[in-house]
């Protein structure tokens, strides 16, 4: 199947719901949907404008009450809906893809997976790591602070933190709730999912993987081989085998798009005749978090600067695209100033082909962000000027 480099970009934009109206009241049911379109919320602790898993159902939905993703996420056991892990980076997942990622556990539980200084509590130190959990059994609930043997850097974690996201990502433990610094708190993860869930059975590795690249594939639209593989972080060759299995079953059809490399249509695809969106990104968001996907899809180069010094950036500390219509038409810099009661926009980027009009839209955005975190005004340090 032949597609334009515009249809491939509306085809995009509707697989992850912006071909929608928001709703006039966002409630349950329409976050419900947005979670199960995207797969997962990847979740980000930097909070300078709000935590970056609250951001792409606002997104996508406009003002919504954040508890009902707390709720969900690390309420009360008969509330869950989410369980936290490593899928595109640490997400909130739906509950239904635990039993499509316990090959991935019993991957780190083996030492087979997870990162080399957690590897070590699998074999030589796993002694260590079930004494730690013996003890989760029988105190309940620990955050890495309340097991701590010392004072890590800035970029360490701890013995205790290490030992217990080895558990975490072996399936073990997982997070029971978040504090208010949004540390982590662990228990034994039969004591947080749900039992009908621990109940599933265990899907096969080759079997969840298929499974879990056809839910990338439903929720980018059209994709690369790359893209396919990072949605879920899969390795190249158990993307590569999944990938042709949903080919033989008509799931997957490849895709010719000119520019692109080899590509991917999921058979349920939508494909608008034009989109009329307008929404802020978070820089974790499905839409923009493959650099190089955005770039093609939008002719539109982003970087979060966040680790870059001051002096050398760009475009700003927090910056998120701006979504109008069809196309990304600029990037701001924004920061809520809570004590202040105030959403203070630091800088404003417009593309070269931002039309006419972007700015208003963005002013309406803004408020309705502002609105939505609690904020009285919208202060701008630079006047905003027309694109």
């Amino acid at each position: 199947m032949r597609l334009t480099p515009l249809e491939a970009r509306r085809v995009a934009l509707a697989a992850q719901g912006f071909h929608a109206a928001r709703p006039a009241l966002a409630g349950h049911r329409h976050l419900a949907g947005t979670i199960d379109r995207l797969g997962l919320h990847q979740i980000d602790s930097v909070n300078v404008l709000v935590r970056a898993h609250y951001l792409p159902a606002f997104s996508r939905l406009g003002a919504y009450d954040t508890t009902l993703l707390d709720r969900r996420a690390w309420g009360p056991r008969r509330d869950r809906r989410l369980f936290e892990y490593w899928a595109h980076e640490c997400s909130l997942l739906p509950l239904s893809l635990h039993p499509l990622l316990r090959w991935r556990m019993a991957r780190a539980d083996q030492g087979q997976a997870g990162y080399t200084g957690m590897r070590v509590f699998a074999g030589e130190r796993r002694a260590e790591a079930m004494a730690l959990l013996a003890r989760l059994r029988d105190e309940g609930p620990l955050a890495a602070s309340d097991v701590q043997t010392g004072r890590a850097g800035w970029w360490e974690w701890s013995e205790p933190k290490r030992m217990l996201e080895w558990l975490f990502y072996a399936g073990h433990v997982t997070t029971a709730t978040r504090r208010r610094s949004f540390e982590r708190v662990y228990d034994l993860t039969e004591r947080v999912i749900p039992p009908d869930i621990l109940s599933l059975p265990d899907v096969p590795e080759a079997e969840a993987q298929r499974q879990l690249v056809a839910l990338s594939a439903r929720a980018l639209g059209i994709a690369t081989v790359a893209e396919l593989r990072d949605y879920f972080r899969l390795d190249a060759s158990d993307a590569a085998v999944a990938i042709a299995r949903l080919v033989e079953d008509g799931t997957l059809l490849p895709a010719d798009v000119p520019g692109w490399p080899p590509a991917y249509l999921h058979r349920d695809a939508k494909s608008p005749r034009r989109v009329n969106a307008r929404a802020l990104l978070a820089p974790f968001d499905p839409l923009v978090w493959e650099r190089a996907r955005t770039e093609r899809l939008f002719g539109f180069r982003y970087r979060i600067e966040i680790y870059t010094p001051a002096a050398k950036r760009q475009h700003g500390y927090y910056v998120l695209p701006f979504l109008l219509g069809e196309a990304l038409v600029g990037r701001v810099d924004l920061k809520a100033d809570r004590a202040g009661s105030r959403l203070v926009v630091h800088a404003v980027h417009w593309e070269k082909a931002a039309p006419e009009g972007a700015r208003e839209a963005l002013e309406v955005e803004l408020g309705v962000l502002a609105g939505w975190l609690g904020l009285r005004e919208v202060s701008w340090v630079l006047s905003p000027h027309r694109p």
